[in-house]
């Protein structure tokens, strides 16, 4: 097998023309641009850039959210929380770009004019967009990980200032936190095949960075903190909606803790929803994977293999679910001829390294794909001591006449490849139990040939049937056959 083992699943990513529309419709992105748009030389801000108190109830009108506009979009009511949003919005505005404002002095406030990237919204490409929309999200991610401030008054000091060190947050924490998180919920969700369609419960992710992998039953202090973090998570979700990075069902505020009395406890399985489901959102997958590879995390995303190699095609999609597999595969097939395309496939599949068999399987389930314009190139492999039964099975398969029998050597070497392939896959899984029983009972004296198979890894599979045979008998004689052939390797 191939050394550089990827750590992460395929992501199938939407096209960027719409995962930008995705991004332009997100409330947060449009309110910012809304407020780009009213702004101007009259606009008033403070020293900060941030829009001061007397401009608030305006800008809310102009998305919405005033007190004349009745309930908003978002449910507000028109009054404190439309304030908010509109500062919110104002804020997004100025941190990617939309808005300019240009700095006054110690005794004057700044002055506002349209920013560079606001044409980009109509006038630039996908990627533009996603630039900003990216931008936005990190700003949003920083507001998730703020500190929450129940009291203010408790946090002041002399001077009217905070006092970082009495708000007990550990900014550093707080964002690993987060991305542990966020990587978690990518991780569950391209492992699932990438689509998103899955609701993660909350206490399973909130879980999933608290609990130790090698955690039996989990320690009522453990527990405790899994709720906690599902309170914090309920708060960070509704803001990371906002962004369109997620979809979030909240928790039932039912179940929600009073001030003063225990955490809520851990739900069953009946009522899991009733505590919390997200889904990252097509817009999400991107977002998140865009940070990971930022960060350095090999995230790779169907499609990466469409203009490489065969043998990188192969070897790549031994770390892909059977969905990505097949659309990473369609996509490398689309942009070439389908009789080019089934040679360079068989030539690929061929070699006796680790990686070998699990090419050739994959390279069997591909020319499924090619269809029966790769009839030509498989029968040119039929001597192929290699290649020759994965071309009879194939040419079986699609009910092509005159293929000719295969010798006895070529079925049992066939067979260790195949098995050899799969514990490459997916490991010693019940299926592969059933594989090997069936091989077994097809063949009389099956061990007895499979020993003297020249294969590389005849001794490695030979063991590993010893293990998966329910048969104590025949798993004695593969025992048996693995060390022969061991033996026959070392003389």
């Amino acid at each position: 097998m191939p050394e550089d083992r990827s750590p992460l699943p395929p992501v199938r990513l939407h096209s960027d023309a719409e995962l930008a529309r995705d991004a332009l419709a997100t409330p947060l992105l449009t309110r910012a641009v809304k407020l780009a748009r009213w702004a101007g030389p009259g606009t008033r801000v403070g020293l900060g850039g941030e829009l001061v108190e007397e401009q608030l109830p305006e800008a809310a009108e102009v998305l919405g959210l005033g007190e004349s506009g009745g309930e908003g979009a978002e449910g507000t009511d028109g009054g404190g929380e439309g304030l908010a949003y509109a500062s919110e919005a104002w804020r997004i505005a100025v941190d990617t770009g939309l808005v300019e404002v240009e700095e006054g002095d110690d005794d004057s406030a700044g002055t506002v004019s349209s920013g560079d990237n606001l044409a980009l919204v109509t006038g630039g490409g996908p990627q533009d967009v996603l630039g900003l929309w990216l931008d936005a999200l990190d700003v949003v991610l920083a507001d998730a990980t703020a500190p929450l401030l129940d009291d203010i008054e408790d946090i002041l000091g002399e001077d009217g200032t905070i006092d970082v060190e009495a708000l007990d947050w550990d900014p550093e924490a707080e964002a690993a936190f987060l991305d542990g998180v966020l990587g978690n919920l990518y991780l569950l969700t391209v492992t699932g095949g990438g689509a998103g369609e899955e609701a993660v419960p909350l206490p399973v992710l909130a879980a999933s960075v608290i609990v130790p992998d090698d955690m039996g039953e989990p320690t009522d202090d453990v527990l405790e903190q899994v709720s906690q973090a599902m309170m914090r998570l309920d708060d960070q979700f509704r803001l990371l909606e906002t962004i369109g990075l997620v979809e979030y069902r909240p928790v039932d505020e039912a179940l929600m803790a009073e001030e003063g009395e225990e955490p809520p406890p851990q739900p069953d399985d009946e009522d899991v929803s009733r505590y919390g489901l997200v889904w990252l959102t097509p817009l999400g997958l991107y977002g998140i994977r865009a940070r990971l590879l930022e960060g350095g995390i090999d995230a790779p995303a169907v499609g990466d293999l469409a203009d490489k190699g065969a043998e990188v095609l192969l070897d790549g999609l031994a770390y892909f679910p059977e969905l990505s597999a097949r659309a990473e595969t369609e996509q490398w097939l689309a942009r070439r001829a389908p009789a080019d395309a089934a040679r360079e496939l068989l030539t690929a599949a061929e070699g006796d390294d680790g990686g070998a068999p699990l090419r050739r399987l994959h390279c069997q389930q591909a020319l499924t794909l090619v269809g029966p314009q790769a009839e030509p190139a498989v029968r040119a492999v039929l001597d192929n001591p290699q290649l020759g039964g994965l071309a009879r099975v194939w040419l079986a398969e699609h009910g092509a006449a005159d293929v000719p029998a295969p010798p006895e050597s070529m079925i049992f070497w066939l067979a260790i490849d195949t098995i050899a392939a799969q514990l490459s896959a997916v490991g010693e899984p019940d299926e592969l139990q059933d594989l090997v029983e069936s091989l077994v009972g097809r063949h009389s004296g099956f061990f007895d040939a499979a020993w003297r198979v020249d294969h590389p890894a005849t001794a490695t599979v030979l063991e590993a049937m010893g293990r998966l045979h329910r048969d104590k008998k025949a798993a004695k004689e593969a025992r048996k056959a693995a060390f022969k052939a061991r033996s026959r390797a070392g003389s």
